[in-house]
């Protein structure tokens, strides 16, 4: 049976930043470097390894990225309830805050999939009642043409990712009910129909089910409780990897995206792992290797 020690390479954490309120939004670019966020100080970083990171812009509570099939970054906002696109100039242009005439929540977490449509989560809970013009949490997709659609309702929807096929939305449920949904989609990206991936529910409170990515071998990794909880494709747990610090968010990358970086409270963290992750869909565009 498979354990923590198939997929991590190395066991001690290097701590690569830190001085920071609340880090999330971790996400590699093919040139070379980390995009991250500190929610709470509303700052957009970039860091190469080895380096001090450096403030790319001001965001209005900037949380989960991802890039477009154009390689132009992609952030939920959620202060600004808005989902923004920075251009290659640097510009920034809020690609969504509304749907259907009426004002997003609180836009958490974003991915792109190969066709160039965008998921996100939109959790209420932190709205105030009275300032919600949406009633329900949802995942919404923006497809290559514009259209917003709502994917499904959640109770408290925040992480997201894709399975290697593509046809596995992974949904981490963060309150209440703590869990990762599996929401199958048709070609199309479509929602068809969903189920309980996994349970992440504890009796601790030291992390919530946040931020997940997944690896070449389809295993999920989501933070949650005591650390990131790592799950084979059929959802059977393998184990936790606990962290130094409480963490909210995780990315791999690095040249052969074997490099795991955790966003972890007031600090930045990496281990190294011996399956690449997912390549973002962009990266074969931008002429980079996907992995090795």
């Amino acid at each position: 049976m498979t354990g923590l020690s198939d997929i991590l390479e190395t066991t001690e954490f290097e701590r690569v930043a830190t001085g920071f309120v609340f880090t999330e939004g971790p996400l590699w670019h093919p040139a070379g470097f980390f995009h991250f966020v500190d929610i709470r100080s509303s700052a957009l970083y970039r860091m190469t390894l080895g380096q001090a990171p450096e403030l790319v812009r001001k965001t209005q509570g900037g949380n989960g990225t991802t890039f477009d099939m154009q390689g132009r970054l992609i952030n939920c906002e959620g202060d600004g309830r808005r989902v923004t696109r920075t251009e290659h100039d640097g510009t920034v242009t809020t690609l969504l805050d509304r749907f259907d005439g009426k004002r997003l929540n609180r836009p958490n977490d974003v991915i792109c999939r190969s066709d160039g449509s965008l998921f996100f989560t939109d959790p209420s809970l932190r709205v105030p009642l009275a300032e919600r013009e949406i009633a329900d949490a949802a995942v919404y997709r923006i497809a290559p043409n514009g259209v917003v659609n709502a994917v499904a309702n959640f109770e408290y929807p925040n992480g997201l990712a894709l399975s290697p096929d593509e046809r596995t939305l992974y949904v981490a449920n963060t309150r209440w009910s703590q869990y990762i949904h599996a929401v199958e989609l048709d070609t199309s990206g479509v929602a068809m129909r969903r189920r309980i991936f996994a349970d992440m529910s504890s009796d601790a409170t030291n992390g919530v089910p946040d931020g997940m990515k997944v690896d070449a071998a389809g295993r999920v990794f989501c933070t949650g409780t005591g650390g990131t909880w790592v799950f084979a494709p059929d959802g059977t747990r393998i184990g936790i990897i606990e962290t130094p610090e409480v963490a909210a968010n995780i990315a791999f990358g690095g040249p052969d995206l074997r490099t795991l970086l955790f966003t972890a409270s007031t600090s930045v963290y990496t281990l190294r792992v011996k399956t690449p992750g997912l390549p973002h869909p962009w990266y074969k565009l931008a002429g980079r290797p996907a992995a090795s």
